[in-house]
């Protein structure tokens, strides 16, 4: 049933209505649409309707159609037009004539959602998600009016982003509704655990029951804020292979204060279900913060970075030209079937052992938390393990983002082992060379480097800086983690930035690729700000399946150890 929030219309003269078939494909109008903020997109005009995406200021998208009924309109692309979800009116602002765009039923396709492949363009893949119906219906108070929330919100102490979080709902939760703001599309609803026992949810989140406008109605646009005890600071001075951190200077604090306000305001939030870690460490001082290191995260393929580091331990010469090609396919390509093989290169022709020998690597660093114990998954029904399997239990919380028990890592820790190619290739060897000796040079510290420099993957962090930046870095997802280590060769000094991100079930490449290029550029811009980085650029990430280094030069600068750049 769609939500009753309307506003009558007084129409003072004749108006001709135009219709479009539902089936139709809609058309620019010459009207556009730009988020106040920010707003969500829904595959129908109600907001039982699907998630497809969100928008922010700045964007002008075109105006296809709108609701009959209800106060929705129908937006598309901004370069191509085509059909990209329903939005709340009172979230946009309008430039245009709104009669001129046409009455719609059209519904977005609610079978897709978007991975990246080759292009920009990405391709659709088949998803399915259900929702639960209310599990209970409690008193719904004096004005008869409910809401039950349509995925999980945070209810805030005032009508907007802007006013402190006082707690969290889930779908299905239901909420007495007192009143609702004359200005904002915010609803005020009664809840006990909030100062004064009253909070606010945004109305297009909640699927509400009866008429709104008999509750309260409410103008004010300043809000008394309770007294709020201190929280624990989400953000720490770290340090790595288990030395002390430094404290962070003046500048660093700012910057790392600023990145977690980004994450806070792209709802990667650790109080809720969808959260993010970022890792930087000044190369050259030394200094380096985190938050959301505390989690665990499926390794993905970013622990391929320690696999390679490993892979090295055990060359004794250049690889052969086998051996040269799976390094490039592991790491450029992401082929798992080539990660296996140099698995078994280090277990003496036993993946599982050269696991567990990546994972004794992490532990030889002081990097307790990140782990490797099985091969990668490739098709076909893999080996047996030689005994079986024991998950390892770390210090990292292991549930919040239900990672992948054979292969985890966190955030600080890829970094680290980034950091330690670096200061080995680079420095005085660090703790690479203090601990494995003569194992691994810095000649090949420098290979590795130059490998994972010519990744072909244009997108997450490396987007945020000039296409002409040096960028070595590895790149991995999954169904809901999303991933990226890389290492900074900038003017304005060098650093290694890893970052996660995470949502249950599935993340949304469109939400997440924005959010990893903003964070590289406003690091970048910190570390040059005489020539900042204006915007992101536009992401390519090549076909995965056309990605083979077979007979390819690069195979030849492995062979004939010419790195040193």
């Amino acid at each position: 049933m769609k939500r009753a929030f309307i506003a009558l219309l007084a129409i003072a003269a004749p108006v001709l209505l135009l219709v479009m078939d539902s089936q139709a494909q809609p058309q620019n109008t010459g009207v556009y649409a730009q988020a106040i903020g920010q707003a969500n997109l829904r595959a129908d005009d109600n907001i039982e309707a699907r998630l497809v995406g969100e928008i922010t200021s700045g964007v002008n998208y075109p105006v296809l159609g709108r609701s009959r009924l209800y106060p929705w309109l129908l937006l598309g692309e901004s370069n191509t037009d085509q059909p990209k979800g329903w939005v709340f009116e009172t979230l946009v602002v309008v430039s245009g004539d709104i009669n001129r765009v046409p009455f719609t039923d059209y519904v977005i396709d609610q079978s897709a959602s978007i991975e990246p492949t080759a292009g920009a363009t990405g391709r659709l893949l088949t998803a399915t998600a259900t929702k639960a119906p209310p599990t209970s219906t409690p008193t719904v108070g004096v004005y008869g009016v409910s809401g039950v929330v349509a995925g999980e919100v945070n209810i805030r102490y005032g009508p907007g982003i802007e006013y402190p979080r006082a707690g969290v709902a889930y779908e299905s939760d239901r909420f007495e509704v007192t009143g609702y703001h004359t200005q904002y599309p915010w609803v005020r609803i009664r809840y006990p655990e909030a100062a004064g026992g009253q909070a606010w949810i945004a109305s297009d989140l909640l699927e509400i029951s009866g008429n709104i406008f008999n509750t309260a109605a409410i103008s004010q646009t300043r809000f008394s804020l309770p007294s709020f005890t201190p929280t624990p600071a989400a953000i720490r001075a770290s340090g790595i292979n288990g030395e002390r951190a430094q404290a962070l200077g003046s500048d660093m604090q700012i910057l790392a204060n600023d990145l977690w306000n980004l994450f806070l305001s792209s709802r990667f939030d650790p109080q809720t279900s969808r959260l993010g870690a970022l890792f930087l460490m000044d190369l050259s001082s030394g200094e380096a913060f985190a938050f959301g290191d505390e989690y665990a995260f499926s390794g993905t393929s970013l622990n391929k970075i320690a696999i390679l580091a490993r892979l090295y331990h055990t060359l004794d010469a250049p690889p052969a030209i086998e051996t040269a090609t799976d390094i490039l396919n592991t790491m450029i390509c992401s082929e798992n079937a080539a990660t296996n093989r140099l698995l078994e290169v280090i277990g003496g022709g036993n993946a599982y052992y050269g696991a567990d020998a990546v994972t004794a690597f992490y532990q030889a660093l002081g990097l307790t938390r990140s782990f490797l114990i099985a091969p990668f998954t490739t098709i076909g029904t893999p080996p047996p393990p030689p005994q079986p399997l024991v998950f390892p239990e770390t210090a990292a919380d292991q549930a919040k983002t239900s990672p992948d028990p054979s292969n985890q890592l966190t955030v600080v820790e890829i970094g680290a082992a980034l950091a330690n190619i670096y200061q080995c290739a680079y420095g005085s060897g660090g703790a690479l060379g203090e601990r494995f000796g003569d194992a691994i040079s810095p000649r090949e510290c420098r290979q590795m480097l130059h490998i994972m420099s010519n990744n072909t993957v244009d997108a997450l962090l490396k987007s945020g800086v000039p296409a002409d930046t040096r960028v070595a870095h590895k790149h991995g997802w999954i169904a809901d983690t999303h991933g990226n280590a890389a290492l900074f060769f900038t003017p304005g000094g060098d650093y290694v930035m890893a970052m996660m991100l995470f949502q249950p079930e599935w993340l949304n490449f469109q939400e997440s690729l924005p959010l990893f290029a903003e964070a590289s550029r406003r690091v970048y811009n910190h570390y040059n700000p005489d020539q900042p980085q204006p915007a992101g650029r536009e992401w390519f990430i090549p076909d995965a399946n056309s990605c083979d280094y077979f007979g390819d030069p690069l195979v030849v600068d492995l062979l004939q150890a010419r790195w040193d750049d």
